[in-house]
């Protein structure tokens, strides 16, 4: 494009004044760079969100779930916070965020046993019990809040509670294991 100037090196009515040559590529170049550091710091921004994120939702606290850790064919040993100590046997899965689902539940009896003239110590008799028997008939199903839980124990086949457990199945539930 021309310009004309007028005698005092403007330039003419109606012409816009124009910046040197030399000026505007670095302008241009500049701005160039600004725009691209900005979109790197975005996107690495973005980077570091989306993995925080993921992090949080497959790795809860940092820790490893403890529900991986339940063996799902093998009975377990729930171990309550309460007063009285109680433990249950079962199979457990997990429920929920709050509560553990567990079922085919065994629990330990004591019952007192009143001694004969010539003895003087009370004796007990520890027998595994299958919940359901009870007076107000409970099915075989136990939601158990995750905060009551002491601790879980997997148990073996071959100690002595899975052993009464399937002595139990194998007579229908006719004898105890003391």
């Amino acid at each position: 494009m021309n310009t004309y100037m007028n005698r005092m090196g403007q330039p003419a009515m109606g012409q816009a004044p124009q910046a040197p040559a030399g000026g505007s590529k670095k302008r241009k170049m500049s701005f160039n760079i600004a725009k691209t550091l900005n979109t790197i710091v975005l996107v690495g921004a973005a980077i570091i969100v989306l993995a925080l994120v993921g992090y949080l939702i497959t790795n809860k606290n940092g820790n490893p779930s403890i529900s991986s850790q339940i063996k799902a064919n093998q009975y377990q040993a729930v171990f309550l916070n309460s007063n009285d100590g109680q433990v249950y046997f079962g199979k457990l899965a997990v429920y929920n965020d709050n509560f553990y689902k567990l079922t085919d539940i065994y629990y330990v009896r004591v019952q007192t046993v009143q001694p004969d003239k010539n003895s003087t110590q009370t004796q007990q008799n520890i027998s595994l019990a299958k919940l359901g028997n009870e007076i107000h008939g409970p099915e075989d199903v136990m939601y158990v809040n995750k905060n009551n839980v002491m601790f879980i124990e997997n148990l073996k086949d071959s100690g002595q509670v899975v052993k009464a457990i399937k002595d139990y199945q194998k007579t229908g539930g006719k004898t105890s294991t003391n």
